[in-house]
Formats: C-alpha cells, sequence, structure tokens
C-alpha cells in the first residue's frame, strides 16, 4: 500500500537524517529514485520550487512526493513521517539536554555531528549541480551553455550579498528576477 510506504519511507529518512532539509536531500533522492516514484530531473525541478515557497524544505518536498504518488492522503502520510521523528527527538532532547549539555560525550556527539551536517549538504549540492549541468556527465559543451555562467553569476551575486549582510528575502528575490530574465532572454 502506497501511504504505509510513503509514510515510512520518509519516517526514516527523517529519523536517521540531522542537519534539516538539505541534508535529507540525498537520502530523499535515492529513495525516490530507487522506488521509481520520479526522475531525479523531477526532484531537481521541485528543490528550485520549494526554495521559492514558504516553510521548511523537508516538509514541502515529502508532501509534493507524497501528493504526487497518493494524493492528499499521501502527503499526509509523508508529511506526518519525516516530521514524526524530529517531533519526538526534540522532546525527549529537551527534556534532557539541560542535563547533560556539559558532558564530554555530549558535547562530543554535537562536535561530530557538525562536519557531517556540511557534507551532506555538500553531497546534496554536487549531485544538484551534476543533474542540471552535466545530466549526460563532464563534457566541454558545458561550457557552451549560457545557463552555467548565468547561475554561476547568480551565486556569486548572492554570495557577496549574503556576506553584506542583506536580507535573504531580498537575495531569493534578486536571484529569482534575474533567472527568470536570464531564462527568457536565452
Amino acid at each position: 500500500m502506497i501511504y504505509l510506504e510513503l509514510f515510512f519511507t520518509f519516517l526514516k529518512i527523517g529519523a536517521f537524517t540531522f542537519g534539516g532539509g538539505y541534508a535529507m536531500l540525498p537520502l530523499i533522492i535515492d529513495a525516490v529514485i530507487s522506488k521509481g516514484w520520479m526522475s531525479e530531473a523531477q526532484i531537481i525541478d521541485f528543490v528550485a520550487v520549494s526554495e521559492s515557497t514558504p516553510g521548511p524544505f523537508a516538509i514541502n518536498i515529502a508532501t509534493y512526493i507524497g501528493s504526487e504518488m497518493g494524493g492528499v492522503f499521501g502527503s499526509f502520510c509523508a508529511t506526518l513521517g519525516v516530521v514524526l521523528p524530529s517531533f519526538v527527538i526534540i522532546l525527549i532532547v529537551a527534556k534532557c539536554y539541560e542535563k547533560f549539555k556539559e558532558n564530554k560525550w555530549v558535547k562530543g556527539c554535537m562536535s561530530g555531528l557538525k562536519p557531517a551536517v556540511v557534507g551532506l549538504i555538500a553531497a546534496a549540492l554536487l549531485s544538484m549541480a551534476a543533474t542540471v549541468f552535466v545530466p549526460n556527465g563532464p563534457t566541454l559543451e558545458i561550457f557552451k551553455d549560457v545557463s552555467l555562467y548565468l547561475s554561476a553569476g547568480i551565486l556569486a551575486l548572492s554570495t557577496v550579498l549574503a556576506f553584506k549582510k542583506v536580507h535573504p528575502i531580498l537575495i531569493i528575490c534578486l536571484s529569482a528576477v534575474i533567472g527568470i530574465a536570464g531564462g527568457y532572454l536565452l
């Protein structure tokens, strides 16, 4: 039954991923593709849409995939699955953290999780970039594609504006306008 499969797939992803939605992305992509629910290109398209919609990324993508696979109840099952582990874990952590936050094992665990989360986010970024820019493998043809330079320019501008402490909403809107204009003109 698709509803149980959606629930347990996203429950597993939610339970074994630390670091938020972007850290979940490699697991989501792997699960969705291995089950034949969507292609990687479809997931990448939704990642772009999910970034411009309100709400947490993991919830948006789980809701979308659930909706695509099982309608409204499918979106409910996938969303509940991805949220439930975090909800339960945060209740337990909130209850216990004050008592154990100075424990050397807890400090060590937190120190070890930080680079792992950065690595998972970097893996998601590289995977998405490869799907978008070199879907058939790297070739010199990529340098003839104007969208590569447009994307690199948006990334550079966004990075500069972020370091200058420009509000993230303004950066997102500016990036969207540049991307839309660039896509329209190309």
